[in-house]
């Protein structure tokens, strides 16, 4: 049986506070310093994270913790 391929998720602020641990304000202290990845556009009034983007992030930070 073959693994269906993940189909690519967008997190809006709430979704990426509680995902990474961070207040909304570090998030875009690290952004402005480019060290997170940006968001993206989605409306007006309205963006949100690429999920992998993020996981890529998070993996990284495991990553450089563990050398």
């Amino acid at each position: 049986m073959a693994t269906q391929p993940i189909s690519p998720a967008l997190l809006r602020l709430p979704a990426l506070c509680a995902l990474v641990g961070l207040s909304k304000s570090q998030i875009y202290r690290l952004i402005k310093a480019g060290e997170f990845p940006a968001a993206i556009p989605l409306g007006a009034n309205s963006v949100a994270w690429p999920a992998e983007h993020v996981h890529a992030w998070i993996a990284g930070k495991i990553n450089a913790s563990i050398r």
